[in-house]
């Protein structure tokens, strides 16, 4: 055989090879989707068996066994795509890898929901709608079930397209269709309306205002100092502080509300202790820290990644005690009325109810979270431990904010807000600030590097944030409640065709 031939054979050969591995690599990539899709589908059978042995002797059993698995559905579309704003700035900063992210909050979620998810539960969510307006328990039954299916099915669709979006608003949106669907417009009560709508443009304006605010503090404060090490120390306590104080009035008006009633001036008093007590705790400890580190900003990020660990679990905490609602809510009210044939406007979650929700939730994020948690935490804009410490801290501070004054906010659009809030004042940062130019440079003048025009107009032109998933999240956001109404009042026509 010639040479040519023989390296053509070779090329050949190669060509060959190569294909086959990349065929071998996306069959591996596939294999790992359907991996996950079959666990879940394992988790709502072993949710229909453990709900049979619990009702299986009750009226209305088939309904809600039926019901059961689409709260576990739901409750897997929650971990899949909620739970990613609470460990996503964590993971996209570094602080922590996404295994240790994972189980983390899968841990915290599970305890959030069965220690303080609470024994009771509005049967209507937000008190959307009123059913005294339902002539027939059964109605009401099929309204609930079509809300929990659109609910859990827009999430679903959200996760798929990469959207963070409100499992709360989705909730909102079926329980609204479907009563209207069922009694007609006069059944939700606008104004409670018209204040989740508020909550959608309110929501991520906060957090991300104050997440930009506490960003500029930084930089100002520590990150554009001659000794940022000797700034670190002094104002790395302060900060983290704020934090521990921030979070525990946080969990105390919402992550052990259903085991303790706490009213706001206690838990801010609570707060306030806590900040006091880890400033005078932590002082010595950044200074051990700090001791050996060189003057640069690769340093400093070394001191933000054990208050972003604990701020993902006590946020995972908290998430799992409010948000398993979402999940359980519809579906304790289908328990409820199927099996007594009354409609109450508050019912008590039944322990294995509760089970299949925590769990649920759990899974969901251990089977689909880590696709959220890219987009939250990596490819909205880049984020460091220090960014990654303003958004945790703007979503705690948001929450107390709206507390105060009496504001439906959702935790998703916080956490995003604050996210998109740290991206685009860097953006302005970076093109607009004086203080920037001095300290770079000054920084370039010690380090011998020649002087050179910088042009300034290019610099402003530099986008920190990606538009197209600003622009797809946006967009998710506000067809949420109207997407899932409408495919809400559309199941519960067909449920009720079906019945008939």
């Amino acid at each position: 055989m010639q040479p040519t031939q023989r390296n053509y054979s070779k090329l050949t050969l190669d060509k060959d090879l190569d294909k086959i591995s990349r065929v071998e690599l996306a069959t591996q990539f596939m294999s790992r989707k359907l991996l996950g899709l079959g666990f879940a589908v394992v988790f709502l059978v072993v949710a229909l068996v453990f709900a049979s042995l619990f009702v299986s002797d009750r009226p209305g059993s088939f309904i809600i066994i039926a019901a059961a698995v689409v709260g576990a559905y739901m409750a897997l579309n929650i971990g899949a795509n909620d739970v990613a704003n609470n460990v996503g700035p964590a993971v996209g900063s570094n602080a922590m890898t996404m295994g240790v992210a994972l189980a983390i909050a899968a841990v915290f979620e599970s305890a959030g929901a069965l220690i303080a998810g609470g024994d009771v539960v509005s049967t209507i969510s937000k008190g959307i709608i009123d059913p005294d307006n339902f002539a027939e328990s059964s109605s009401f039954v099929w309204a609930m079930m079509a809300a929990l299916i659109s609910s859990a099915v827009w999430v679903n669709l959200a996760t798929w397209i990469g959207a963070p979006v409100s499992t709360t608003h989705s909730v909102v949106g079926g329980v609204m269709g479907a009563g209207i669907a069922a009694a007609g417009f006069t059944v939700v009560n606008w104004p409670t309306m018209a204040s989740i709508a508020a909550s959608w443009v309110i929501s991520p304006l906060i957090g991300g205002l104050i997440a930009a605010l506490f960003l500029a503090l930084i930089k100002t404060l520590i990150i554009y100092q001659d000794d940022k090490i000797a700034a670190a120390r002094r104002w790395v306590p302060v900060l983290i502080a704020i934090m521990a104080g921030c979070f525990a009035t946080y969990l105390a008006l919402k992550g052990i509300k259903k085991i303790v009633k706490i009213d706001i001036q206690s838990a801010l008093l609570i707060g306030l202790i806590v900040a006091v007590a880890s400033w005078a705790l932590l002082r010595p400890v950044i200074a051990r820290q700090s001791a050996h580190l060189e003057n640069r900003n690769q340093s400093l990020r070394k001191l933000f990644a054990i208050p972003l660990v604990c701020s993902a679990a006590l946020l995972s905490f908290a998430h799992g005690a409010n948000d398993v609602a979402n999940a359980v809510g519809p579906l304790a009210a289908i328990v409820h009325t199927a099996g007594v044939g009354e409609i109450a406007a508050k019912v008590t979650i039944p322990l294995w109810v509760m089970v299949i929700g925590a769990f649920g939730i759990s899974f969901g994020l251990l089977l689909f979270g880590p696709k959220l948690i890219r987009m939250v935490g990596q490819q909205i804009t880049k984020l460091n431990p220090m960014r990654a410490y303003c958004v945790a801290l703007s979503a705690a501070i948001t929450v107390i904010i709206a507390s105060w004054l009496g504001l439906p906010v959702s935790s998703t659009h916080i956490a995003v807000g604050a996210v998109f809030g740290v991206g685009f004042f860097r953006e302005w940062y970076t093109g607009n600030s004086k203080r920037r130019r001095r300290y770079v440079s000054k920084r370039n003048a010690f380090a011998g590097v020649r002087s050179q025009a910088i042009n300034h107009s290019e610099i402003r032109r530099r986008k920190l944030v990606r538009r197209s998933h600003f622009m797809t999240i946006v967009a998710a956001w506000v067809v949420t409640v109207p997407a899932a109404a409408m495919l809400s009042a559309f199941i519960f026509y067909i449920l009720s065709a079906i019945q008939t």
